[in-house]
């Protein structure tokens, strides 16, 4: 089976006036149909970047260098950013919600005319078809008196509500990928976990593939498939959410799994412990593994040799480390 989306070897780098910062650097991960995967790690590791780069979003001074971005087996990065055959897959074919919906959403034209615009170019929906579908958009993702407060402005909702409307506008026009790049940051826990819900319940019905970009492994832990988990714009380990949250293998992983409280453990039962440093400085990077300063099982070949490419440890599990953790912990 063909996965409806393949990222392989995707390099993205930002020239700026201090250096050149490789934001990723070799990334590739898969997603097939109607699957939902995580993409996790600190901010800063290239999480973000690296979503933005399979549709073509990076400006100046970036710029995506090397990589394959297969869409249904077609690559779409040798399409013009600003041509016609890309702006048909986005919003039609691989939709995003962005992390800030008040910045996403344009202040000054109603949550009506954002709606109906992408039904209007992808789906080819008369002004009257589009304005109903977006009705019954905002009803399917739990907006109140939807037909009245389609006409408002963004500033007119709140954080939770215009959240919604983010989640209305990727699924209008029945995507086959939707990536959520940490959906659920300027809201609180509550409405985090009704938007969590409301999402997966909403793909899962449409057979809708999702990537759920986050720094939150509660998150991951109940809703995704396979983890990739991201540092200092690489994948540094990747296998399916059980087998990673059960027995990791990589130290940056286990770093990530025991700074987090875990839900049944009784209080006091475990300490959670902070990731010791500071990750790198993306413009100096070292030649060794870059998590080497921070780790803690390092060994002598860590400092000797450069940073180790992804070896396989499991079924379909994989770790970019020289030493087998899995026995340490």
């Amino acid at each position: 089976m063909v996965p409806v989306l393949q990222v392989e070897n995707l390099k993205t780098t930002f020239y700026t006036e201090y250096g050149v910062v490789k934001a990723v650097d070799g990334v590739s991960f898969y997603v097939d149909e109607g699957e939902i995967i995580g993409l996790v790690g600190e901010s800063g590791c290239g999480k973000s970047v690296s979503v933005l780069s399979t549709m073509q979003l990076i400006q100046p001074p970036g710029r995506i260098e090397g990589g394959q971005v297969l869409f249904k087996g077609e690559n779409i990065l040798k399409y013009d950013p600003k041509g016609e055959e890309m702006s048909s897959i986005r919003g039609g074919k691989i939709a995003m919600i962005f992390q800030e919906p008040m910045t996403s959403l344009n202040p000054v034209l109603t949550i009506s005319r954002q709606l109906t615009e992408a039904l209007e170019i992808h789906l080819d929906m008369d002004r009257e078809s589009a304005r109903q579908r977006a009705i019954d958009l905002l009803k399917m993702v739990g907006v109140p008196e939807a037909e009245r407060r389609i006409d408002d402005y963004p500033h007119q909702f709140s954080g939770g509500m215009r959240q919604r409307v983010m989640i209305a506008m990727a699924m209008s026009c029945n995507p086959a990928v939707i990536i959520a790049d940490e959906p659920t940051t300027a809201v609180d826990v509550t409405t985090q976990a009704q938007l969590l819900e409301l999402m997966v319940d909403l793909v899962t019905r449409n057979h809708t593939a999702l990537i759920i970009v986050t720094h939150n492994l509660g998150v991951v832990a109940r809703y995704v498939r396979r983890i990739y988990v991201m540092y200092a714009g690489r994948i540094v380990e990747s296998g399916p959410s059980d087998e990673i949250f059960e027995r990791p293998r990589h130290p940056y992983t286990v770093g990530l799994l025991g700074s987090v409280p875990r839900l049944g453990e009784k209080r006091g039962t475990r300490k959670l412990v902070p990731i010791g440093g500071m990750p790198p400085d993306l413009i100096h990077m070292p030649p060794t593994c870059a998590f080497l300063p921070r780790c803690q099982f390092k060994i002598k070949k860590c400092y000797e040799e450069p940073w180790p490419a992804l070896r396989q440890v499991g079924e379909n599990h994989f770790t970019a480390c020289f030493v087998d953790i899995g026995d340490k912990l």
